[in-house]
C-alpha cells in the first residue's frame, strides 16, 4: 500500500512539474505581452518549433500507447509462452499472509516458497496469488503447488504458480484506451485553444522554445528516460542477481580475507570479501564481493565460511546467499 502509495505521488509530483507548472510560468511572464513584437518573429523558425513540438508530442502519445496498451497484450503473451514453454518445479508453502482488504471479491496472498531452481538448488522465493477458489483450500502453509520457472531466468516474471491463468479485462483496457484518447484530444484542444487566443491573426509567430506546447513534451520525455536510465541500471543489477538466483548452485566459500573499500554508504561501511570455493567440476576458484555492512551485522566479517550462489556456466559470477532471499 504504501509503495503504491508512493509511486502515485511520484507521478504525480513529476506530472506538476512537466505540465502545469511550465504553464504558470508561460503565462505569468506572457501576462503583459505585447501584440505588435510578433510582426518582428521569424515565421519559419516558428514552423521550425511548431514541427519539432508535434513530433515531440507524437514520441511522447506514442510512448504512452505502447505502455499502458499494447503492454498489457505484450505481458499476456509472455505469460502464455512460460506456461507452454517453462519448466515444471514443485513447491512447498512455507508461509500465507492475507494481503486483500475484508470486503474483497477475491482473496489475494503472500505467499513465501520453497523449491528448487532450474540448477536443482533448493532456494526460497515469495509471490502473490489471488485465489479465486478459496473452498478449494489450495494455499495453506506445509502443502506443495507447481511452479513453472521461466528459462530465461534473467527476465520476470520468474516463475508463476502452474494454474495461473490469464486474460485481458476489456472494460479495463477500453477505459485505459479512452483515457489515452482524452489525452489525445487535450494535446489537439491545447493547440487549437493557444492559436485562436495567442496568433491574433499573425499565424504561429507566437510559438517559442518557452511555450507550453514545447516545454511540456520535452519535460515528460526527460522524466521518461532518466526513468529508464533508472530502471534499467537497477535491473543490471537485480537482473544478475535473479540469474544467479533461480539458475544458480549453493556452496560454502571460505572468508579469506575482509577490508574496507573507503566507502561509507548512510554511515555504513562497504566491505570487500576475499573467498574461496570449489565448485560442481572440484575447481577451486578466488573471487571477491563488495557488501555494505549494517552495525548488526558486523559478525559476518568473523566467519570463517559463507554461503553464497554460483553459476555453473560461470563460476567466477557470484553472490551472496543472504543477499538473493527477498529478490522475487
Amino acid at each position: 500500500m504504501k509503495k503504491n502509495f508512493a509511486i502515485a505521488f511520484g507521478a504525480l509530483y513529476m506530472l506538476f512539474f512537466a505540465i502545469p507548472f511550465p504553464m504558470l510560468i508561460y503565462y505569468a511572464v506572457n501576462s503583459e505581452f505585447d501584440v505588435n513584437t510578433l510582426k518582428d518573429k521569424n515565421p519559419w523558425l516558428a514552423l521550425s518549433i511548431l514541427s519539432i513540438s508535434v513530433v515531440l508530442w507524437l514520441i511522447v502519445l506514442i510512448g504512452y500507447f505502447r505502455k499502458w496498451i499494447v503492454q498489457i497484450f505484450i505481458s499476456k503473451r509472455n505469460i502464455e509462452q512460460l506456461k507452454s514453454k517453462g519448466i515444471v518445479k514443485e513447491a512447498k508453502i512455507l508461509s500465507v499472509v492475507k494481503t486483500s482488504k475484508p470486503d474483497a471479491k477475491f482473496s489475494t496472498y503472500e505467499l513465501e516458497l520453497l523449491f528448487k531452481n532450474l540448477a536443482d538448488t533448493e532456494i526460497t522465493s515469495k509471490t502473490s496469488i489471488t485465489d479465486a477458489k478459496p473452498h478449494e483450500r489450495r494455499f495453506e502453509v506445509e502443502k506443495k503447488i507447481n511452479l513453472i520457472l521461466n528459462r530465461d531466468a534473467e527476465k520476470a516474471p520468474h516463475f508463476i504458480i502452474s494454474t495461473t491463468e490469464v486474460g485481458i479485462n476489456g472494460i479495463r483496457v477500453l477505459g485505459i484506451v479512452l483515457g489515452w484518447l482524452l489525452f489525445v484530444a487535450a494535446v489537439i484542444g491545447y493547440y487549437a485553444y493557444s492559436y485562436q487566443t495567442e496568433s491574433f491573426g499573425m499565424g504561429w509567430r507566437f510559438i517559442s522554445f518557452g511555450h507550453p506546447l514545447f516545454v511540456c513534451p520535452l519535460v515528460l520525455l526527460f522524466f521518461r528516460y532518466i526513468l529508464k536510465f533508472i530502471y534499467s541500471k537497477l535491473t543490471d543489477l537485480s537482473g544478475g542477481s535473479s540469474l544467479i538466483k533461480f539458475k544458480g548452485v549453493k556452496t560454502w566459500a571460505k572468508l579469506i580475507k575482509v577490508s574496507q573499500t573507503g566507502i561509507y554508504i548512510n554511515d555504513q561501511p562497504e566491505v570487500r570479501f576475499e573467498l574461496e570455493y570449489t565448485d560442481n567440476k572440484q575447481d577451486v576458484h578466488r573471487n571477491s564481493l563488495k557488501k555494505v555492512i549494517g552495525l548488526l551485522e558486523l559478525d559476518i566479517t568473523k566467519q570463517e565460511q559463507i554461503e553464497i550462489f554460483y553459476l555453473p556456466e560461470n563460476p567466477s559470477q557470484i553472490a551472496f546467499f543472504s543477499d538473493l532471499e527477498n529478490i522475487e
